[in-house]
């Protein structure tokens, strides 16, 4: 039987849109932060994906010893936050540069605990940053005069573990406006290609799939229907095809090409990372925060990579990759392609496992 395509893009389509590269160069010198050692061996060249991996290994050896981590795009180094002068030589023995700070994980992990508990306002973020070693707290323009004040004592109390911002733009999920998938009630992106016992199907934001349950391509087919669906809390759903269309693990650039997918892999700050969406198509742009929580009007969603994107109407779902490997789905943010903004996009790793689907 002849395959059939979705009009216009050959794989999956994609998310919000990033702004141009903001800090190639990360500053390692902060109040909060000192470097160890000027001696100490150069730090290993690593890709992203690999500098994520040895994060990895680096968070398990030292447990509470490790205070965060962030990828140097420019020099191409891991940048391992840690408490004291011994964890440093371990972090530097292991091919990363050390970064002695003030805070714990932990410490932070309150902070949040708190924001959590006396400050959990629609239209309100927050995110750990490891370049500064505190949790940034972002309010947008919905945010009243009264509850920034509320914001402001509840950061004020939580010292240097904490700042707080204004965002120009409202925080939203981006469920209407693109012209990628649809159903009866909006239109989203799709985002990743996926396989589950031999079967295909794709994934997307789960506020897409909590309003819609039947989708359909630009020319109006019936391309699928949801088989799982999680949000607030998560953002991510699966659809299952229903139709012989063709689905291979690609993502459209926009330009005759396509990016071919291979895997997933874990978000790192500092990371470099691309989105293709079908509003507002290709764009380039750099994860600034991870395991982000957004206060949305709709509820709240947390575990969230932040990036330094924009992002507009019909781009929710839609992928955010490295190279080869799946990254996000965008989950929304706030502003647009022409005065920017922040975006959130949810991992794909954990929306993978709990789907039990592999991309391909």
């Amino acid at each position: 039987m002849k395959h059939r395509r979705i009009p216009g893009r050959r794989a999956a389509l994609a998310g919000a849109g990033i702004a141009a590269l903001v800090a190639a160069g990360v500053t390692f010198q902060t109040a909060n932060a000192s470097e160890p050692s000027k001696s100490a061996a150069a730090p290993q060249v690593l890709s992203a994906p690999a500098a994520g991996k040895l994060a990895s290994t680096l968070v398990k050896d030292l447990g509470s010893d490790a205070a965060g981590s962030y990828y140097d795009a420019q020099a191409k180094s891991l940048v391992v936050n840690v408490l004291d002068a011994g964890a440093a030589k371990t972090v530097q023995a292991a091919g990363a540069k050390a970064r002695i700070v003030a805070h714990s994980l932990a410490e932070l992990d309150g902070a949040r605990a708190t924001l959590k508990a006396d400050a959990t306002i629609p239209g309100t973020s927050w995110a750990t940053d490891p370049v500064t070693n505190k949790v940034v707290v972002t309010a947008d323009k919905t945010v009243s005069g009264a509850q920034w004040a509320k914001l402001g004592k509840v950061v004020d109390g939580l010292g240097t573990k904490a700042e707080l911002k204004r965002s120009k733009g409202e925080f939203k999920p981006f469920i209407a406006g693109g012209d990628a998938i649809s159903g009866s009630g909006g239109r989203c992106s799709l985002g990743f290609n996926v396989v589950k016992g031999g079967q295909p199907y794709f994934l997307t934001a789960g506020h897409c799939t909590h309003a819609i349950t039947s989708w359909s391509d630009s020319s109006g087919n019936v391309i699928g229907k949801n088989e799982q669906s999680s949000f607030p809390g998560n953002d991510f759903g699966l659809v299952k095809y229903t139709s012989d269309t063709d689905h291979p693990s690609e993502v459209d650039l926009y330009n005759g090409s396509t990016q071919k997918i291979t895997g997933a892999a874990e978000a790192t700050v500092g990371m470099k990372v691309t989105r293709s969406g079908s509003t507002t198509q290709v764009h380039d742009g750099t994860v600034t925060g991870l395991n982000a929580t957004v206060n949305y009007s709709e509820g709240t969603v947390s575990g969230l990579i932040q990036t330094d994107v924009c992002a507009e109407p019909g781009d929710s779902g839609g992928s955010l990759f490295s190279g080869s490997n799946a990254i996000g789905l965008t989950s929304g943010g706030s502003g647009d392609c022409t005065s920017g903004g922040e975006t959130f996009f949810q991992p794909v790793t954990e929306a993978l496992s709990a789907t039990g689907t592999q991309i391909g």
